[in-house]
């Protein structure tokens, strides 16, 4: 493929994010105890702010100066979940969705109510009041497990500038308040056994409440912006099948009229012709039906070629491997073909979607490339069709929207799938494309 072949760069739409690498043990203690320390006066502010801005501004609305006063307190509201969702990622290892705000328009009376009918801003609000107690739990677990480690695992170090329990009759450990004689000895034996304990639940606990405050974050601060992302990527999902279907109804008018239609004219023309000349000139007549028939047939393998185009009879008829198979052998280069399905049928719209990129990448390196051979690979693993076609040809295609692989672009992009390539000029030209095995 050259550089006018009809290619498309890599569409990261339909994509899933790349996984993350996972922290080690002790840089996750320490990120979920960032989060839990601060989380606590954060979340005292928002829930202060909160209620006694809801609280003031529903006791104003008769003076209609408590609507400005729940706007301002709906953007404090805002700002502290703005906060929250910038450690959603860290304490969760995974990137979250960030929601689109009502954007203010209109009059100002209206910008001033942007706030109050954005539904998102209220959702904001209520993670202030809701996440209030969760926070103090947080807050009270991080640091009750952090002092017993602590002051366990260092307590034979300050022991002696404690009271002596065993001396003083008033004055009783926990070792005694279990019933055990207590001792120096003893108490640091037992205090930094306990010290151990806790030193060991630690990232496990912390982690606990942690995740327990991250998630209730990522419900009500996150969750309306993964909708909306879904319903956009659907809708631009089917945005893109409608471009597709269109340009591939303009491919098929073009051919149709460039070349079926044209022939028919001319065999229609000479039909004509033989029909007027039949009777005072049979020779004449003879040679034009000739022409006429060896016109039928191109036409009809024109026809046959077309409909192989649109949806090939084997397709249906055997799957996807034959007919693979048959567009291999039709093809002008050598195709070296490599396919790894499971036995039973791909979805109708997989295996159509898979073809149509085989056929159209080959026609793509038959007109273009001036390649020699050319690999065709077709393997389903786990949920995921993968179909690579690369050709040892001079490379340096370049993106053409609206042309070629334009459309398997858009094709891919409504059924999830992604289109990739790799073309460098001088070559080889790398075809990729993964969508679901349906």
């Amino acid at each position: 493929m050259t550089a006018d072949t009809d290619v498309l760069p890599q569409m990261t739409f339909p994509a899933d994010p790349a996984p993350r690498r996972r922290r080690g043990l002790l840089p996750q203690l320490g990120v979920d105890t960032g989060y839990t320390l601060t989380g606590f006066p954060v979340g005292i502010a928002a829930f202060v702010v909160v209620v006694t801005g809801l609280s003031v501004g529903a006791g104003l609305l008769v003076v209609w100066i408590g609507v400005a006063v729940l706007a301002a307190t709906l953007v404090a509201a805002r700002g502290f979940a703005v906060v929250e969702r910038a450690w959603l990622p860290a304490v969760l290892d995974r990137p979250v969705p960030t929601p689109a705000y009502r954007a203010p328009e209109g009059s100002a009376t209206r910008k001033l109510l942007t706030p109050l009918r954005d539904p998102q801003t209220w959702l904001d609000a209520l993670h202030a009041l809701v996440r209030f107690p969760v926070a103090i739990l947080s807050f009270v677990v991080t640091v009750t497990f952090w002092a017993v480690a602590l002051g366990g695992l260092t307590y034979g170090v300050w022991d002696w500038a404690l009271p002596d329990p065993s001396r003083d009759p008033g004055n009783h450990d926990l070792l005694e308040l279990l019933g055990l004689e207590s001792s120096a000895g003893r108490r640091i034996t037992f205090y930094t056994a306990v010290g151990v304990l806790f030193a060991v639940l630690l990232p496990f606990a912390v982690r606990a409440v942690a995740l327990l405050q991250a998630q209730l974050g990522r419900v009500m601060l996150t969750s309306r912006a993964a909708a909306q992302a879904e319903i956009g990527r659907l809708s631009q999902g089917r945005d893109a099948a409608v471009a597709a279907e269109a340009v591939a109804l303009r491919r098929l008018e073009r051919d149709i009229h460039d070349g079926p239609q044209q022939q028919l004219v001319r065999l229609n023309m000479d039909l004509a012709r033989a029909q007027r000349t039949l009777e005072r000139d049979p020779g004449a007549a003879r040679e034009a039906l000739g022409e006429a028939a060896g016109l039928a047939r191109e036409t009809l393998e024109d026809l046959r070629a077309l409909s192989r185009g649109i949806a090939p009879p084997v397709l249906a008829d055997r799957g996807l491997a034959a007919a693979l198979a048959a567009i291999a052998a039709r093809s002008p280069v050598a195709v070296d073909l490599a396919v790894d399905l499971p036995e039973r049928r791909l979805a109708p719209v997989t295996e159509n979607t898979a073809y149509f990129v085989v056929s159209e990448a080959l026609a793509n390196v038959a007109k273009h490339s001036a390649a020699l051979t050319c690999r065709v690979e077709v393997t389903c693993t786990g949920d995921r069709l993968r179909v690579v076609v690369e050709d040892d040809g001079v490379g340096g295609a370049v993106p053409a929207p609206g042309h070629g692989l334009a459309g398997l672009a858009d094709r891919l992009q409504a059924v999830d799938g992604v289109l990739r390539v790799d073309s460098p000029r001088g070559g080889p030209t790398r075809l990729t494309a993964e969508l679901p095995c349906g």
